[in-house]
């Protein structure tokens, strides 16, 4: 029998290492807590380990993804496909499988941003309709719409309990409230009885019985608000107005803006509260700065340098560090909220945006 050629065998043995090297990266599981975050230029969805900060998978979605969520069991996540305002899809991605599932016609609903996962539903706002819908993924089907009358519905926040829903209305520099309310059973149209001796018409289906409806709250803020929070007490909401680089403070209790400040955050998109409620993160599509003011003192606090423009903004449960999405910088910044310092970087794609978190139980 012929020796064999050592130099085969080296170069056989290095073959196998790189195969195992590239199927131990595809192999790596979904951590129960994963950073989602979108790549408006690679179409992709990055999931990100957030303890290694490495991206350890990446599934497909469709053009132009603006924002993210994941279901409340952490495993599926939900992206908006925008188009400024002209498309009509939600992707839908498989965050155990690591793999793209058939999207979500929103038919009319034009425009999908905002998104929230409440009570076992996708809450979303069509931009293009002027609208909020909720999708079922139970059933397969969107169960619920209401109008806002707004131009540009853009960003969602939905209370635990559902009953009321903020988003802002950039081009109308508004801010919706829309509260659940119980109306009185439906009984006979008043005055109207029937004539005596005859048999009266069946009642009307749900006729005894009180009926659920919205009330909207329209309230007047800043040009452009786009980006807001709820504070961690529930109390006040406030929006980040781009275009003329103030800030809204609007009391939820009274549904009334108590104070404007004049932040000088032109072009200011996301607007994010720690969850100590102590600072209040704001970044800005066209500076290089994250702003940060102090929550009780309606001040600014520090300017932090992060890149040279932002979008998403998301923070750890624990209050430790903040990620923001650097788009003209091909990154999200790692922020410490302790020092207030950039402490790393994450390459999950050209074009970062949306930022999400997936926890599964």
């Amino acid at each position: 029998m012929r020796p064999k050629n050592p130099r085969s065998l080296i170069a056989v043995a290095a073959l196998a290492a790189l195969l195992s090297a590239v199927i131990g990266v595809g192999a790596q599981s979904t951590p129960s807590r994963s950073l989602l975050a979108l790549s408006k230029r690679n179409h992709t969805l990055a999931i990100v380990d957030p303890n290694t900060l490495q991206v350890i998978a990446r599934a497909p979605v469709g053009p132009d993804p603006h924002e993210v969520i994941a279901s409340s069991d952490g495993k599926t996540a939900y992206v908006s496909i925008y188009g400024g305002g002209r498309y009509h899809t939600l992707s839908v991605i498989d965050l155990v499988g690591q793999k793209a599932l058939p999207d979500i016609d929103t038919g009319a609903l034009n425009g999908p941003h905002g998104l929230a996962f409440v009570g076992g539903k996708l809450w979303f706002t069509a931009e293009g309709a002027k609208a909020i819908a909720t999708y079922d993924p139970g059933s397969a089907r969107i169960d619920w719409i209401m109008g806002t009358g707004q131009n540009r519905t853009h960003m969602l926040y939905v209370t635990p309990d559902e009953k009321q829903i903020y988003t802002t209305n950039v081009s109308s520099a508004t801010v919706s409230i829309l509260e659940q309310v119980t109306l009185p059973a439906m009984g006979p149209p008043p005055g109207m009885r029937p004539p005596q001796g005859s048999v009266p018409p069946p009642p009307r289906p749900g006729g005894n019985q009180p009926r659920m409806d919205w009330n909207e709250t329209v309230i007047p803020v800043g040009k452009g608000d786009e980006g807001f929070d709820v504070t961690p007490d529930g109390r006040e909401l406030w929006t980040a107005n781009a275009q003329d680089g103030t800030l809204s403070v609007v009391d939820l209790a009274t549904r009334t803006v108590t104070a404007t400040m004049d932040a000088k955050t032109f072009g200011a998109n996301r607007l994010k509260f720690t969850p100590d409620g102590r600072l209040v993160l704001i970044s800005s599509l066209g500076a290089g700065d994250l702003v940060i003011y102090d929550a009780a003192s309606r001040k600014e606090f520090k300017r932090v340098r992060i890149g040279h423009g932002a979008a998403g903004i998301l923070i750890d449960r624990d209050g430790n560090r903040a990620f923001i999405a650097c788009g003209p910088d091909n990154y999200v910044a790692v922020l410490d909220l302790k020092t207030l310092q950039i402490i790393s970087h994450i390459d999950v794609g050209g074009e970062p945006d949306g930022l999400a978190w997936a926890i599964r139980p």
